[in-house]
């Protein structure tokens, strides 16, 4: 059985688009990973300070405010291209964090075809995916229903096939193989040292320090 590592993520993160892009890299090496989704905007509601009442799945896509609508509609296509296969799903994932953390495209609409036409999806099977929305809410829900269950609070947060669960501020991109295995071994001994490192947090005047 394949030991999985989950990652769950939200696009309109930066810090979980250097962590797709990390895993993107190990995956390409051999690590395991899935994608899962996680909502910043559902979780930081106000409506949600004592209790779940608010729903991002449950919003109309043209209502609230533009972190919720683009982050719903990113959402609802990633599960569309999903569809089409975990290799689709990656492409896609990429192609659009990079549109709109890279090049600073909103997510709107057209970004979004953009970057299924980039990840070379079949457009056809992409849209119809899309059109079936409340089997792609569903499958959103599912996803933050558990992140939920593991006690997800932001992005990205990696949870281990052995249980241990974190998430990770990157400050730092890299596509470079050889670093990403460094980075994620050191990040995973973290995570699992018998040291219970619950929180590391870099003073005010200290920032990473950056070659």
């Amino acid at each position: 059985m394949t030991r999985v590592t989950e990652l769950y993520f939200d696009f309109l993160c930066p810090y979980a688009w250097r962590g797709v892009e990390l895993a993107a890299v190990l995956k390409d090496e051999g690590e395991a990973f899935t994608l899962r989704h996680y909502s910043l905007v559902e979780g930081n509601h106000e409506g949600n300070a004592k209790e779940l009442t608010w729903r991002v799945t449950e919003q109309p896509l043209n209502e609230g405010s533009a972190y919720q609508q683009g982050s719903l509609r990113a959402f609802l296509a990633s599960h569309a291209a999903a569809r089409q296969g975990e290799a689709a799903h990656w492409e896609f994932t990429l192609a659009l964090f990079r549109a709109h953390h890279e090049r600073k495209e909103p997510l709107t609409d057209g970004t979004i075809h953009a970057a299924a036409q980039e990840a070379g999806l079949n457009l056809d099977a992409f849209a119809q995916a899309l059109a079936d929305e409340a089997t792609r809410r569903a499958d959103l829900r599912a996803d933050l229903d558990a992140a939920r269950e593991v006690g997800v609070f932001g992005t990205p947060t990696f949870v281990l096939p052995t249980g241990e669960a974190a998430y990770y501020r990157f400050e730092t991109l890299t596509r470079e193989p050889a670093q990403a295995r460094e980075w994620w071994t050191l990040y995973r001994t973290v995570l699992t040292s018998e040291a219970g490192i619950g929180t590391i947090k870099r003073a005010k005047n200290r920032p990473p320090h950056r070659a």
